[in-house]
């Protein structure tokens, strides 16, 4: 099977609908359709063939999508690095991924030149090259690599994350069951994913008009306007994305009734964003998933449900489980599991409502890494004939409902129990002049750590009901760089720690 089937067989149903706008640009499914075949004729032309490796370095656009449909056509694997990487990872990801092809913009490609690996690269591809003329799709067998992306961490070998045509077809399939997109609809996915996942059902894509690479600089007003002006009916994005558009619409009292259904995941969402969600948007269908890179989705929580769960005293819930997904809880614990070859995972999982890490089995869980066997022996687990994937998320299962207590790495232990640094960020949440905050164990103490602009004894004496040692003001916590919304616990301890 070629994946890329999925889109030509939605351009033949609806060859006049528009697949993607772009600012001033649009796209419909059979123009679309004939420029991935001249694209594709192209890159063959070039000489990529089927199995080869392409480091693609666009932006979201119409330009990235026809590129990637083109590659899949022609059966070379789509290789992605984010594009905030800095110049040492990217030499690691490139010496890692070892492609064939370069594709990128100008400024990308005037990077090459200071990038020995980069240089490397033997086949230098033009973005706004094509080659008319017609092209049937390769026929593949299921397990060819399609898609390779690398993690944002900035430590260690990245893990580059491989996706097979059959896995990104089952991928296909759970975002159906969670999304269900259907070809009216008008979304605008800030995951790019998602928009794969349009092009396969004939919908219509609206590209956001910001930069994901500098997410602080996002205009809610002008993001509003494109929603208003294309009469979007979904959106699929990150929790800072969806709340920032929240926030404005709600000081501006500004009304979307066009839009039905809001998609949301990637970080955390606590009750009191829930809520948020479900003032500014009282009238649309608020879903918060929860997933991984690895297992897109494992459960789901509507935003009103959500928000009716106030006080979160063991735990954040995130929902029925996906009907496909097995999941289990498993002890945690920082030692690669392996079992035997008639060993099972029952002496290591934990009974209904214990907190352990939560770990995930399914057609639609990733089940390789690229080059990578000491990634996957951390992040795996073998037993029998299936493959779990090890989220590194702590949590329970209560009623056959999930609960988040947060990453495993994070958990305190303190006279013989485990606090949940999760927890204390939502309560911290709540304290008016708090934009953020966690707790940490540094060097054997507990700290509470805050982004606030309120001094030190102000907020003594709003923290009495917690326990910690120390108390520690910073201008701004580092978050993740894919979807500003997460902790990055990394860096947060690197700059306290130096």
């Amino acid at each position: 099977m070629n994946i890329v089937n999925l889109f030509l067989e939605a351009s033949e149903a609806y060859p006049n609908q528009k697949a993607i706008i772009e600012k001033n640009k649009e796209i419909t499914f059979a123009t679309l359709s004939k420029e991935v075949q001249e694209t594709a004729l192209y890159f063959q032309n070039k000489g990529i063939q089927k199995g080869d490796r392409v480091l693609v370095f666009i932006p979201m656009s119409i330009d990235l999508y026809r590129t990637v449909l083109a590659l899949f056509y022609i059966g070379a694997t789509a290789v992605f690095l984010d594009e905030w990487v800095n110049k040492k990872r990217l030499d690691i990801c490139c010496e890692i991924a070892q492609c064939k092809g370069f594709i990128a913009g100008t400024k990308v490609r005037l990077l090459a030149l200071f990038s020995k690996e980069l240089r490397k690269i033997p086949v230098k591809l033009n973005p706004n090259k094509r080659e008319y003329g017609t092209l049937a799709p390769l026929d593949l067998i299921g397990d060819t690599p399609a898609l390779i992306t690398f993690t944002t961490g900035s430590t260690g070998t990245p893990k580059a994350a491989l996706r097979s045509h059959v896995f990104l077809n089952e991928q296909f399939k759970a975002l159906l069951h969670e999304i269900q997109p259907k070809p009216t609809d008008i979304d605008m996915p800030i995951l790019p994913i998602v928009l794969f996942v349009n092009l396969g059902v004939g919908c219509t894509s609206i590209i956001a008009d910001y930069k994901q690479t500098k997410p602080n600089n996002l205009d809610p007003k002008k993001i509003i306007n494109q929603l208003i002006k294309n009469n979007v009916s979904r959106i699929t994005a990150s929790p800072f994305f969806i709340k920032r558009l929240a926030e404005f619409s709600v000081e501006n009292r500004i009304k979307l009734p066009k839009l039905e259904k809001l998609f949301t995941g990637g970080a955390p969402v606590f009750p009191s964003e829930a809520k948020l969600y479900c003032n500014a948007f009282p009238d649309t269908d608020s879903i918060i998933a929860y997933g991984s890179t690895e297992a897109e989705p494992i459960s789901s929580i509507s935003a009103k449900t959500l928000s009716q769960n106030e006080t979160l005293d063991s735990g954040l819930p995130v929902g029925q489980l996906y009907p496909n997904a097995e999941v289990r809880i498993i002890k945690s614990t920082e030692e690669v599991i392996t079992l035997s070859e008639n060993e099972s995972l029952e002496n290591y999982s934990f009974s209904n409502g214990s907190i352990g890490e939560i770990i995930v089995s399914g057609h639609h869980v990733l089940a390789a890494y690229f080059n990578n066997q000491k990634a996957f022996n951390r992040n795996k687990i073998i037993e029998y004939n299936k493959i779990w994937h090890r989220t590194g998320d702590s949590g329970f299962i209560k009623n056959g409902e999930l609960y988040l207590t947060g990453r495993c790495a994070q958990l305190i232990s303190k006279n013989g129990k485990l606090i949940s640094p999760f927890i204390i960020e939502n309560q911290l949440q709540q304290i008016m002049g708090v934009t953020m905050g966690t707790m940490l164990e540094i060097n054997s103490k507990i700290a509470i750590i805050l982004e606030s602009k309120m001094g030190e004894k102000e907020l003594l004496l709003l923290l009495k009901s917690f326990e910690f040692d120390e108390i520690k003001l910073i201008e701004k916590i580092p978050r993740d760089p894919r979807h500003n919304s997460k902790i990055d616990y990394g860096k947060l301890k690197l700059i306290l720690t130096t």
